[in-house]
């Protein structure tokens, strides 16, 4: 009861954040996920979970989607993300969660310093970003900020990026469904993500028009930097 608890409780708040600022499921959920359910079991999750919410965002934007940038982004996606599932399938735990909590970490940093890459701007910065999204989503189920980072270098403002997100969040998140299969999870714990995603969705659309989007990002990033420096804690301890 307790471990459903928890897992009910990081679900709740990866979903709240991310109807909240557009982004953060996978960043706040994903570290507390692979040191509750183990890598693998996590990242399985979080693909689910993620595409699920995006799939629902994305009804209410999918007129703002941008074709030409998806596309490659998409493709470069979906060629690298069995490159991230057969090195999730072949590490072990502790190397995992180091290297898991290392990309977090280190994708946090790039975004909350704004980096500013010549090499993702254009369609080659798409393929670029694309490319490293996928292979970060399928094996650390963090896909996000390799997209948010060629967003920031094309001049996107928020309401641009948030349904192109959403999309490319669909895709990358069926294709590493597809590589690492769904997490085995009791019919309970099913019941109890499910009723955490409703709840986090209620939440989060319900604090949206009260809470500053900056600071909102801030705290969805502190989250994840957390999140991502205990598991390279836990990986270095394990090791």
């Amino acid at each position: 009861m307790t471990a459903d608890v928890l897992l009910a409780g990081i679900v709740l708040l990866g979903s709240s954040v991310q109807w909240l600022t557009g982004m953060g499921f996978a960043l706040v959920a994903v570290p507390a996920l692979i040191l509750l359910l183990g890598p693998a079991q996590g990242v399985a999750l979080a693909n689910c979970a993620s595409g699920v919410i995006c799939v629902v965002g994305l009804a209410g934007g999918r007129r703002r989607v941008r074709p030409r940038a998806m596309v490659p982004l998409c493709v470069a996606a979906a060629c690298t993300v069995p490159a991230g599932a057969w090195m999730t399938r072949q590490l072990p735990e502790p190397v995992l969660l180091l290297v898991m909590g290392g990309l977090v970490t280190g994708a946090v940093l790039l975004v909350m310093r704004g980096a500013r890459v010549p090499a993702l701007r254009g369609t080659k910065g798409a393929v670029v970003a694309g490319a490293a999204g996928g292979f970060m989503n399928s094996a650390a189920g963090v896909g996000g900020p390799p997209v948010s980072l060629y967003a920031l270098n094309a001049g996107w403002t928020v309401r641009e990026f948030v349904p192109n997100a959403m999309f490319y969040g669909v895709v990358v998140n069926a294709f590493s469904v597809a590589a690492n299969g769904v997490p085995e999870l009791s019919g309970a714990r099913w019941g109890w993500v499910v009723a955490a995603m409703t709840a986090g969705a209620l939440i989060g659309r319900g604090l949206a028009s009260r809470t500053p989007e900056k600071r909102a990002r801030q705290l969805v990033l502190l989250l994840a930097l957390a999140g991502g420096i205990t598991a390279v804690g836990k990986g270095l301890w394990g090791l």
